[in-house]
């Protein structure tokens, strides 16, 4: 879910799309999505990893949802295809500095 509200956020920030229930039906639509997307690793982390090393098994599926959730935001949040001029570069000002984009 934070990655759906950072989505959002950052449509808001930049005015990206129509409006914003424009928006938010396609966030809605994308937050099921984005669960399951996130949720299958950590079923498949622990059905090999979890039973035998289950400290890897957590630091591997929090390393891979950190990842997710930057992927996520950096390809959707921010369109590098969608010019404004509300946010140079088409990254929001909130957006920190020492995170790639």
């Amino acid at each position: 879910m934070v990655t759906t509200a950072a989505i959002g956020r950052a449509w808001a920030t930049c005015d990206v799309g129509v409006n914003a229930a424009a928006n938010s039906m396609t966030l809605l639509f994308l937050a099921p999505l984005i669960w399951i997307t996130a949720a299958i690793p950590w079923v498949i982390l622990h059905g090999t990893l979890g039973r035998r090393h289950r400290r890897t098994a957590l630091i591997a599926g929090l390393l891979f949802t950190l990842w997710f959730a930057w992927f996520l935001v950096t390809w959707l949040g921010m369109p590098d295809d969608y010019p404004t001029p509300l946010c140079p570069a088409n990254v929001p000002p909130w957006w920190p500095r020492f995170i790639p984009a």
